[in-house]
């Protein structure tokens, strides 16, 4: 005999509420809630750091179609707080496929509501910008707890941040044949997504993976040819330990560095330009870019909050990439310095590959510099 499905409610800081039924681990979760407009890609998107303490709507209306597998996690863990989508299949169909979604959120601990109207509740984001909520069982005694929780969240001042506690070489055990790392790649961790270190290890870099809190005379020991500031969660205004470290390797080095999401905002912040947070950020597989010099047109993946603002007296930065939905910043270069920004996340996991050029013209800025450095040694 079947199990009866548990019911579900998903309540908004407004107060208003969402029936549906109940899937994963029964517990109360609180977060911000974004909604993600990718078709596909709903494991990398559960696995992705940079959606911590976020609770994720998936606008696709079928989810859990192909599964989940032990190759597509984007971390060894999952950072969001709950999930939301519209159908569920509880009987996948795919090669690669070793357990259901439902298993998988069961033992990730992670509580999602489904059978929900995620059109209006898209467009409520849309209209009144994102929510903060609640996903818990619905019982009339868990309604109150609920709002408390909701106020906590909101009042909270202090974000955890996401980030390895000690260095370590990552070594892509995937490889099917062994390469002589030639590259030395510094990678300070904000949320590192996996397909960032498996593009860099396949193409001849020795990755030293670093919490975000590293000294620059710590690095240096290592005798980086490139430096790869991470994807991540959170307000980068609250990363001022990061920023006062990113600053000290612009003055002091002239070592190659890209900024990804995240990483783009905080060397945004490092060369004094201003962050805002937007309406209901951009998350999806599906947005398209724009290169000014080339114009160029990549569809790109996108997941952030923030948005780097236009300043007339940026004298040092060039403006190289802007979203053609809003206009936003997605790309700059510091002039002068071999630093460059993305706001997208050209690994491209979840979504199209258009922007993996990005990765590809750091690596050659980075050839560029050993070579030199090791014509001068």
């Amino acid at each position: 005999m079947e199990k009866k499905q548990k019911k579900a409610i998903l309540m908004l800081e407004n107060n208003t509420t969402f029936e549906g039924k109940l899937i994963g681990f029964n517990k109360f979760c609180t977060g911000e809630i974004i909604f993600n407009t990718s078709i596909t890609g709903y494991q990398e998107i559960i696995t992705d750091p940079s959606y911590f303490n976020q609770i994720v709507l998936l606008t696709s209306p079928n989810i859990g179609n192909t599964g989940i597998n032990c190759e597509d996690n984007e971390s060894n863990s999952v950072y969001l707080s709950g999930l939301i989508f519209k159908n569920i299949c509880k009987n996948p169909n795919h090669y690669k496929s070793q357990k259901t979604l439902e298993k998988f959120l069961l033992e990730k601990k992670i509580i999602s509501i489904y059978d929900v109207d995620t059109r209006e509740l898209t467009n409520i984001i849309r209209n009144f910008g994102t929510q903060i909520g609640c996903i818990f069982e619905n019982k009339k005694k868990n309604y109150e707890l609920a709002k408390k929780k909701i106020i906590y969240f909101k009042n909270k001042k202090k974000k955890k941040k996401i980030s390895t506690k000690k260095i370590y070489v990552w070594n892509d055990k995937k490889l099917k044949k062994k390469i002589e790392k030639k590259i030395n790649i510094i990678v300070y961790d904000y949320g590192i997504k996996h397909s960032i270190l498996k593009f860099l290890s396949q193409n001849n870099c020795n990755i030293i993976v670093v919490p975000s809190n590293t000294k620059v005379k710590k690095i240096l020991k290592y005798y980086p040819h490139g430096i790869l500031l991470s994807n991540g969660p959170g307000n980068p205004n609250e990363y001022l330990e990061e920023i006062k470290i990113i600053k000290n390797i612009l003055k002091n080095t002239k070592i190659p560095i890209l900024g990804i999401c995240l990483g783009h905002q905080l060397l945004a912040i490092s060369n004094d330009m201003k962050i805002k947070k937007m309406k209901f950020g951009h998350h999806g597989s599906n947005h398209p870019v724009k290169e000014l010099k080339t114009n160029k047109i990549l569809i790109t993946s996108q997941n952030h909050n923030f948005s780097v603002l236009k300043s007339k007296n940026q004298k040092n930065i060039e403006i190289t990439h802007i979203s053609l939905l809003d206009k936003t910043i997605q790309g700059i270069l510091i002039k002068k310095r071999n630093a460059i920004g993305f706001q997208g996340h050209p690994e491209a996991n979840p979504g199209p590959n258009d922007a993996v050029i990005i990765l590809k013209n750091f690596l050659k800025i980075v050839k560029k510099y050993k070579n030199r450095d090791t014509k001068n040694a």
